[in-house]
């Protein structure tokens, strides 16, 4: 994902001369040529978030369409108060990218998980927040990010090598997709687990006998109630699975534009990290495990869910 965003950012370069890349210390093995053919407008700040947020802002003012790149924890979290107060609360043109959202940095322990961010850039006035599931979601956020004006963050993870566009997809920002079409047990799902998301998904159907709508939200903030709130009233039970804490991601936004909108009461689950530090040590897909993004383990809780069980 981060290989292919590199190449639209190149692109991008080329056809607006005033985007300017900054880099806190991060991208090697991915940003040398965006270095070798635009030396003047890639800028390594070094470890120094919050002085490359302030940066951001300080060349955004200049007029300049500014990106500020870094792991996505430090990218969200250590220059908070600079996105808020330099960035958001002067409505500028700064894309934040925070690399490896989630747990895809998952052996350098608490401080390189990213589960929070959705939930604090979220509440920020003015921000949009983007989590793309795959490379084309990346590459199309991408390039509506560099149209677009104002603050945006958009975390970025490894793309599980499926491409799951179809012809009639077109990206809009505040936009999701139909990536499976069903009804009566509906999954929205945001950022890099769709992957996991389609193979619950086929358990549950051959386990239910029931047909799965699997929907795919790549744009948090703005997000696309119309398409989630017309799903939601044709299923039984409906379930958000996040690389992300269950408390301010995916699942509680949905959860309260359900509520908005008086869909009548459905089985719900939000699937996500639960309200602790992750202390455990492995690969992504064990820490995934943990807290049950697996597929069989999804699948098992949806069954007994829609039969009745206990959310």
């Amino acid at each position: 994902m981060r290989r292919d965003f590199v190449k639209q950012i190149l692109i991008e370069m080329e056809n607006n001369k005033d985007i300017v890349f900054l880099t806190a210390d991060l991208g090697f093995n991915a940003l040398e040529e965006i270095k070798k053919r635009f030396p003047e407008r890639l800028i390594n700040v070094g470890i120094a978030e919050q002085h490359m947020i302030g940066m951001a802002a300080g060349l955004a003012l200049e007029g300049k369409k500014v990106i500020a790149y870094s792991i996505a924890s430090f990218a969200s979290m250590r220059p908070y108060e600079q996105i808020r107060t330099d960035v958001c609360y002067h409505n500028l043109d700064v894309t934040i990218i925070g690399t490896g959202g989630g747990v895809n940095y998952p052996t350098h322990g608490v401080t390189h998980h990213t589960l929070e961010d959705v939930a604090i850039m979220n509440v920020l006035p003015n921000m949009k927040v983007l989590s793309p599931a795959y490379s084309w979601e990346a590459v199309e956020a991408t390039k509506a990010l560099m149209k677009e004006g104002g603050p945006a963050y958009m975390r970025l993870g490894k793309s599980p090598g499926i491409d799951y566009s179809q012809p009639h997809f077109k990206f809009a920002l505040g936009r999701g997709f139909v990536v499976r079409e069903g009804g009566q047990v509906l999954l929205i799902a945001t950022g890099n687990i769709l992957d996991i998301v389609d193979r619950a998904r086929a358990m549950v159907e051959k386990d239910l006998g029931m047909s799965a709508t699997v929907l795919s939200i790549p744009s948090i903030k703005p997000l696309d109630e119309k398409l989630i709130v017309k799903h939601s009233k044709i299923a039984e039970g409906i379930f958000t699975i996040e690389e992300h804490g269950v408390i301010g991601g995916l699942g509680s936004l949905v959860s309260s534009l359900l509520w908005k909108n008086g869909v009548p009461k459905k089985r719900f689950h939000a699937f996500g990290f639960p309200d602790i530090y992750q202390k455990a040590v492995g690969d992504r897909e064990h820490l995934l495990e943990l807290v049950g993004i697996e597929a069989n383990a999804m699948a098992k809780k949806i069954t007994k869910i829609m039969k009745g069980g206990n959310s």
